[in-house]
C-alpha cells in the first residue's frame, strides 16, 4: 500500500514539473480577472460609501466567492481545451494545499459579520488578515506550481502585515472607505501586476 502512495506522489510531482507552461498560461488570465475584479470591487465599495462593519464583511465575501467561481471557470476552460480532466491529482494536491488557509480567511469574516459587538476596528483588521491568509494560501500552492506563485504569496504576507503595523500606530480608527481601497489596491493591484508579468514573460518564452 505505501509503494502504491509513492507511486501515486511521483506521478503528481511528474504531471505538475511536465505541466509548468501549461499552468502558467492559465494562471495569466486568471491572474489579471482577479485583478479586474479587485480594483473593480475597491472603487464599488468606496464610491457606494459600504462602511458598515457588516456591509464591508458580506461584500467583500461575495467578491471573493465570484472571483473563486470565475477563476474555477477559467482553470476548467483550459482543462478542456488541453483536454485534460479538470478534477485531477494535480489539481487535488494544489486546493488540499490552499484549504486550511482559505477556510481561516473564511471564518475571520464570518466572525466580523456574526456577532452584534462588531465595530470599525474589527472590520479594519479583516483587510490585514485576509491578505495574510491569502497569502499563506497561495505559498502552499507555490509547492506544486510556478515558483512566481510562492513570491506573490508572500508579497500578500507582507502587505497584511504592514497593514496590521499601520493600524497599530494610528490614534485613531480610518473610515471604513480606505479598507475598500486597501483591499482593492492589495488584491487588485498585485494580481494584476502578476498577470502582467506572466504575459510579458511567457511571449519572451
Amino acid at each position: 500500500m505505501e509503494s502504491n502512495w509513492a507511486a501515486e506522489h511521483l506521478q503528481v510531482i511528474r504531471t505538475l514539473m511536465e505541466r509548468t507552461a501549461i499552468y502558467r498560461r492559465a494562471l495569466a488570465p486568471v491572474a489579471l480577472m482577479m485583478g479586474i475584479l479587485g480594483i473593480l470591487a475597491g472603487s464599488i465599495g468606496w464610491i457606494w460609501g459600504l462602511n458598515s462593519s457588516r456591509a464591508f464583511g458580506v461584500f467583500w465575501l461575495l467578491v471573493s466567492v465570484v472571483g473563486f467561481c470565475l477563476a474555477m471557470l477559467m482553470v476548467r476552460r483550459q482543462a478542456l481545451k488541453a483536454a485534460e480532466p479538470f478534477w485531477s491529482p494535480p489539481m487535488r494536491r494544489v486546493m488540499q494545499a490552499m484549504l486550511p488557509a482559505m477556510l481561516a480567511g473564511l471564518l475571520s469574516v464570518l466572525l466580523l459579520v456574526a456577532p452584534s459587538w462588531r465595530d470599525p476596528l474589527q472590520a479594519w483588521w479583516l483587510p490585514a488578515a485576509w491578505m495574510v491568509w491569502y497569502g499563506c494560501a497561495l505559498h502552499a500552492a507555490g509547492f506544486f506550481m510556478p515558483r512566481g506563485i510562492k513570491l506573490l504569496g508572500w508579497l500578500f504576507v507582507l502587505a497584511g502585515c504592514s497593514l496590521a503595523g499601520v493600524l497599530t500606530c494610528l490614534d485613531g480608527v480610518p473610515p471604513l472607505r480606505l479598507a475598500h481601497g486597501a483591499m482593492g489596491g492589495a488584491f487588485g493591484g498585485l494580481h494584476l501586476a502578476y498577470g502582467i508579468y506572466l504575459y510579458v514573460t511567457e511571449r519572451r518564452q
